[in-house]
This record gives structure tokens, C-alpha cells and sequence, in this order.
């Protein structure tokens, strides 16, 4: 057992000085920094268009009386797959004047897991085209980059934060992650969900 311990700390250990080398820890900092930066923006535009502007209650009341949940999510998912054109806590304070907010808010992040799932295989496919493949290397290499480096924490990150979700499960596609480890680092995209609305909730 004290055996056990000891590989387990020492492993510890290694994996903590692999992640100062390879500046994970740095990467991890500055992309929460970025994650306060813009949840403030997202609270101070949302509070300008609140006063200045329109009143933001009328407005979602407006989107759930006058466009279906089906509608909002088939919106939703597209946004997704085009890398976020929409911020999700948009669609997360519709769903706050919806009847069922918690279900709905479970349902976005079920549509965000499948668009990850999409874009993890359409990675693949695209690694079987070589002019493609090269193509796509060149343009994801930061991620590809990443990826390589630390793996399941750095989908973790694409899955919590600001980092464009679908372009890490491309990545993670493309460069034959295993799928059975990206399906589970990427349940932490619910987490993301609930979170977020958990703020976006006490906001409006």
C-alpha cells in the first residue's frame, strides 16, 4: 500500500514538472484570465443593453413567445458548428424564461457534446484526404500543438473555456485522438453549461 503511495506521488510529481516545462500552467493562467476578461464583457454589455438600450427581460420573453425551442436549438447548433458565431450564454439566458430553463440549458450542452462529437469525425475523415490534411495541419497547428502535448487537459480547456470547442474536437480528430478518451474529457462541457448558467441565471 505505502508502495502504491509513493509511485502515485512520484508520478505526481513527473507530471507536475512536465507541465511546468511545457508551460501548461501558463497556457492554463492566461486562458483564465481571458475567461474572467470576457464574462466581465459579457456582464457589462449585457447591463449597458439593459439600461441603455432594451430592456433584456422583454427581449427574451419576446424569443420564447415568439420562436420555438426547436428553432433556437437548430440556431444554436449551428452556431457551434461554425466555431461559436453566437456566444452560448446567449442562448443560456433564453432558456432562462423558458418553462423548463434547466432542462433546456441540459439540452444545449447535450447539442454542444454531439457538435464536438461531429467535428472529432469529420477530423478524421479529413485525415484520410493527405492535400486536406496538410491543409488543415497548417491552419490548426496551435491546437494540433496542444493536443499533442497535453492531451486530455487541453480538451478539458476547449470544453470549459473560451477556446473554440468544435476546432479542438477537429484537432482532436484529425490527429486520431482515441475516441473513447475524447468522448470522456468532453463531458466537461456540460460542466461549462451549468456553470455559466448558474451566473447568467442570478444576472437576469
Amino acid at each position: 500500500m505505502t508502495k502504491l503511495i509513493l509511485q502515485n506521488i512520484t508520478r505526481i510529481k513527473i507530471l507536475n514538472r512536465y507541465y511546468r516545462i511545457t508551460k501548461f500552467y501558463s497556457f492554463m493562467q492566461n486562458i483564465a484570465f481571458k475567461t474572467v476578461l470576457i464574462l466581465g464583457l459579457i456582464i457589462l454589455l449585457y447591463l449597458a443593453l439593459d439600461h441603455f438600450i432594451v430592456d433584456t427581460e422583454v427581449l427574451f420573453n419576446s424569443l420564447v413567445s415568439k420562436f420555438s425551442p426547436l428553432l433556437m436549438f437548430s440556431i444554436f447548433f449551428t452556431s457551434e458548428f461554425l466555431l461559436g458565431l453566437i456566444p452560448p450564454e446567449f442562448f443560456i439566458a433564453w432558456t432562462s424564461k423558458t418553462i423548463n430553463p434547466w432542462l433546456h440549458v441540459f439540452l444545449l450542452g447535450s447539442l454542444s457534446y454531439l457538435v464536438g462529437i461531429l467535428a472529432y469525425y469529420l477530423g478524421k475523415f479529413l485525415f484520410q484526404l493527405k492535400a486536406v490534411k496538410v491543409f488543415l495541419e497548417k491552419r490548426v497547428s496551435k491546437y494540433t500543438h496542444s493536443l499533442k502535448k497535453w492531451g486530455g487537459f487541453f480538451i478539458v480547456a476547449g470544453a470549459m473555456l473560451p477556446i473554440p470547442y468544435s476546432m479542438v474536437s477537429l484537432t482532436s480528430g484529425l490527429i486520431n485522438y482515441h475516441i473513447k478518451y475524447y468522448l470522456f474529457w468532453s463531458l466537461f462541457r456540460y460542466l461549462r453549461f451549468f456553470l455559466y448558467a448558474l451566473v447568467v441565471f442570478r444576472m437576469i
